[in-house]
């Protein structure tokens, strides 16, 4: 009998975690399609010109950093609306993800991606930045290694920005650990402060890269002893939504332009893990 009970126990039991994950991926399934149909909803705003519900669209912080490079605020936007690179979206590549009250949103055709932030606040769906990025049809020629490429003092020792939160704090240390893995060459430390999914869209690339890819770059590095250390923080805003964090900033390479950069962070069970980045070149600033 104790036998009979516990294994219809064991069967109870099973069913109610089967029905909790089902439960769970509807919930995703239903928060990725609110996050695509704010996103739709938007796209149509910009293509029509419609400014209040443009307005009713952005949350308080947001950003538009275009293929040049040039950033504008909220107040900047609403004053005189842009048009998306890639207009009415018709022809255009969409995947979406959603890391709880954060929605990712990429669009992308041919060499042209746009990545938009969706950040769910109590009125809904809002967003929070739109990052564009043309990329490269050449490969960009090969920078000569200077005598600090292969040190790592800012980010992988400290950045010129005070954390606020210890969500901040725990993403700053797996950013410190992760660019010490890429100055190092050591892909499989790098590994693990990354989403399966990760992508990094570049206006220095020429496609996206994967995980996959950025973890075979770096074992080429270290075969053919090419400096790897990330470029300088110059600047950054940090925006904590529970276990999900969203990174804006901008650093300077050793040379080059200065780069705009758009990240999201998901918090995994060892580490903070970067889930997209996009980086565009500032074409109006100074090369270094």
């Amino acid at each position: 009998m104790s036998r009979v009970l516990n294994g219809s126990l064991g069967i109870v039991v099973i069913c109610a975690v089967g029905m909790a994950a089902l439960g769970g991926k509807a919930m995703a399934a239903a928060a990725e399609q609110t996050v695509l149909e704010a996103d739709r909803a938007f796209i149509q705003a910009l293509v029509a010109g419609d400014g209040k519900a443009i307005e009713k669209a952005l949350d308080s912080n947001f950003s538009w950093t275009d293929t040049a490079g040039n950033t504008k605020t909220r107040s900047q936007v609403l004053k005189n609306l842009p048009a998306s690179v890639l207009g009415g979206e018709s022809d255009a590549e969409i995947s979406e993800h959603v890391y709880g009250r954060v929605g990712v949103v990429r669009a992308n055709r041919g060499k042209t991606h746009v990545l938009r932030i969706w950040v769910r606040q109590k009125p809904g769906w809002r967003a929070l930045v739109l990052h564009e990025v043309t990329q490269r049809e050449k490969p960009a020629p090969a920078a000569a290694p200077g005598p600090s490429s292969d040190v790592c003092d800012n980010p992988c020792k400290g950045i010129p920005y005070k954390t606020k939160s210890e969500a901040e704090r725990a993403v700053l240390k797996s950013w410190q650990v992760l660019e010490t893995a890429v100055t190092d060459h050591d892909a499989d430390a790098w590994a693990p402060h990354f989403r399966d999914e990760f992508a990094l869209v570049s206006s220095n690339g020429v496609e996206p890269s994967t995980k996959a890819i950025r973890m075979a770059t770096i074992r080429k590095q270290k075969e053919a002893g090419v400096g790897t250390a990330p470029p300088p923080l110059t600047w950054a805003q940090m925006y904590p939504f529970g276990d999900t964090l969203v990174m804006v900033s901008t650093h300077q390479p050793r040379s080059g332009k200065p780069l705009r950069v758009s990240r999201v962070w998901v918090k995994g069970t060892d580490w903070w893990q970067m889930a997209v980045s996009f980086q565009t070149a500032i074409q109006d600033a100074p090369t270094q």
